[in-house]
């Protein structure tokens, strides 16, 4: 059977003076621009976003906090926003959850955005898709778009200027990224777009490996270096022209669907937001890196979980349950919680909750006597 389908991929600057490039790139979309981001994200950008733009015709006319949260509610403040209203363009600024919010608003829309992350701790700046959270801060679902953000716009000088904290939990998120899409991947007969995406995938963990102990030492001193360029451009763009080619979800056809970007590491992590001692100490990407070495388990990978177990302890992600607030008797509720998730429908083989739980057990099981040698 032949498909008919468009791709949109994401586009993107990078570098320390690449808000020069803002007025040409968006001018075909209009003169008002409108930012929308986090509070602490627009302080940090506002200097260098006016001095990108000026003495050209592109005006930010006001910046908007996006509420806190990406959620359908916050999103129908910015609609009912005067400045977003009179905004010919959308600049989304900041981190996962405030471009998500701007994305999704832009989406349900149809206002032209452009995103500017402000923190390298996920991809969420150039996917298609949005993660959107009921009001008291559970998840809620994926919101799919026809496309990502039309340019993405990285500096690395304010990432450099960022939380070394947020690139080391978007380290322990993208490090998830190749060995999911693979084992996602798996005995399923796939067209071109995923195949790509697959392909793309298998080049993310090596950057990470490398650069990543050197990027997390250069964003503490401050400093905009390869490293930092590195890292940056794998945890935003690598990964997101991943999550642009695996997920194809709510379509019309629903045979035609798949969703192979993310998978058990990530049913690790949703499972753990039950637990608000979890969810509320610990950082999204800090709690998919142990998920990562979960999934190594369940695949009986376990010479790559050795190597993850030496990178994880290597920069402090977690390699076992205690690390990140949780016991072995909040596994059972984590398998749970993961079986009603997209991803498992995509997991290879018959996975059962037994034996997830298992997996997870043995891992924490194998952190312990690996802190342990150490």
């Amino acid at each position: 059977m032949s498909h008919t389908y468009s791709e949109f991929l994401p586009s993107y600057s990078v570098g320390v003076d690449c808000y020069k490039a803002i007025p040409e790139i968006v001018k075909p979309y209009g003169k008002k621009a409108v930012a929308v981001g986090g509070k602490t994200a627009m302080e940090k950008s506002k200097k260098a976003l006016l001095e990108g733009i000026k003495g050209s015709d592109i005006e930010i006319i006001d910046f908007v906090w996006y509420g806190g949260d990406s959620s359908y509610e916050n999103v129908e403040k910015i609609k009912n926003n005067p400045s977003v209203q009179k905004a010919d363009m959308v600049f989304g600024i900041g981190g996962g959850r405030a471009v998500d919010t701007a994305k999704t608003y832009c989406a349900l829309y149809n206002k032209p955005l452009f995103t500017f992350p402000t923190i390298a701790s996920n991809c969420a700046s150039c996917t298609s898709l949005s993660v959107m959270y009921n009001p008291d801060g559970t998840f809620k679902e994926y919101s799919y778009h026809k496309a990502p953000a039309i340019h993405t716009f990285i500096n690395t000088k304010i990432i450099a200027e960022s939380p070394e904290k947020l690139m080391w939990a978007g380290i322990g998120d993208a490090l998830s990224k190749e060995y999911e899409v693979i084992f996602a991947c798996r005995e399923k007969n796939m067209i071109h777009t995923p195949l790509l995406g697959k392909a793309i995938a298998s080049a993310s963990t090596e950057p990470l490996i490398s650069f990543g102990k050197k990027a997390l030492e250069d964003c503490k001193n401050n400093v905009p270096t390869e490293a930092i360029e590195q890292v940056a451009l794998d945890i935003i763009i690598t990964a997101g022209l991943v999550s642009n080619f695996t997920v194809h979800e709510n379509n019309p056809n629903p045979e035609e669907d798949y969703y192979y970007n993310s998978s058990l590491a990530h049913c690790v992590y949703y499972g753990a937001s039950l637990f608000p001692q979890c969810e509320r100490q610990h950082l999204h990407g800090e709690i998919v890196s142990f998920g990562v070495l979960c999934l190594l388990t369940y695949d009986g990978q376990f010479e790559e979980r050795n190597r993850i177990f030496e990178f994880n302890r290597s920069i402090g992600l977690p390699c076992t349950l205690s690390e990140i607030a949780l016991t072995p008797d909040d596994v059972p509720a984590i398998a749970h919680k993961a079986a009603s998730v997209v991803e498992w429908k995509y997991v290879p083989g018959n996975p059962t909750e037994d034996a997830f739980i298992n997996a997870i057990l043995a891992t924490d099981k194998a952190g312990k006597e690996f802190l342990a040698d150490k």
